[in-house]
């Protein structure tokens, strides 16, 4: 009901997105004002199963890094996902690519952070606010990171087609958001199921895109995707290696 709800609150959006033709920032339509909806979607299903205290409870977690008992966590939420691309425009600059050199305002970067912050809160209050948890419980963090990111790759394809990304972009953008979500569900398992973490995170991952290098042109969204997938394998290997250890067992 959750993802349904979703998907028929963008459809304004959406079709606002194809009329309008206009972009709110490089790469993101007016669609991208949906960004809104799992946060609704979440709030209103909430209301009608725990009324007004469950909306109160779901609405303090957009800032619950309480939860998050050893804070280190959040130096991989903040930069794991910048690490992977400024690796990839590494790579891309030993192999002779031209990329033009990187731009970046200071206070320009902080406005588009805090307004990325905004979107990403109004996101992750509904995929991990409300949704991940019954997903984790049910197929565990590699099934919740697979099927939360499949649903959130989808949601994001009317507006991918709306600035023109060809289907092979688009394909690549799909496995490296994928790939994106299992690690996000692995943080969020580490990190006490903290909303504010995993905003964090989306925002981090948006903020990298927009700057690379210059307004998000020459991303390479092939590269970052199996860079992205590669670090998933990793964590998801890591943490069965773990749970199979001694002390795996006992923690």
């Amino acid at each position: 009901m959750f993802v349904v709800l979703v998907f028929l609150l963008t459809v304004p959006f959406a079709v606002a997105g194809w009329v309008a033709g206009a972009q709110i920032v490089p790469g993101v339509p007016l669609t991208g004002l949906a960004v809104v909806c799992p946060a609704v979607a979440a709030f209103a299903l909430t209301f009608h199963a725990s009324g007004t205290a469950g909306v109160r409870a779901l609405a303090r977690r957009a800032f619950d890094a309480g939860r998050v008992r050893r804070k280190a966590w959040f130096v991989p939420a903040l930069l794991l996902y910048p690490a992977l691309v400024a690796l990839s425009y590494a790579l891309l600059r030993t192999t002779g690519a031209t990329l033009p050199d990187a731009r970046v305002s200071v206070a320009s970067a902080a406005l588009l952070a805090a307004a990325l912050f905004a979107g990403a809160l109004c996101e992750e209050l509904g995929w991990s606010g409300y949704a991940t948890e019954p997903l984790r419980a049910r197929w565990g963090s590699l099934g919740a990171g697979l099927i939360l990111g499949a649903v959130w790759s989808v949601w994001h394809w009317t507006a991918l087609l709306q600035v023109g990304r060809p289907v092979s972009w688009i394909a690549w953008w799909t496995l490296g958001t994928v790939a994106i979500r299992v690690i996000m569900a692995w943080l969020y398992g580490h990190m006490g199921g903290s909303v504010l973490a995993m905003t964090l995170f989306h925002m981090s991952v948006n903020l990298s895109w927009q700057l690379f290098p210059v307004a998000g042109s020459h991303f390479p969204v092939a590269l970052v995707a199996v860079l992205t997938a590669g670090m998933a394998v990793i964590v998801v290997a890591g943490g069965r290696v773990r749970a199979r250890s001694p002390e795996g067992a006992r923690s």
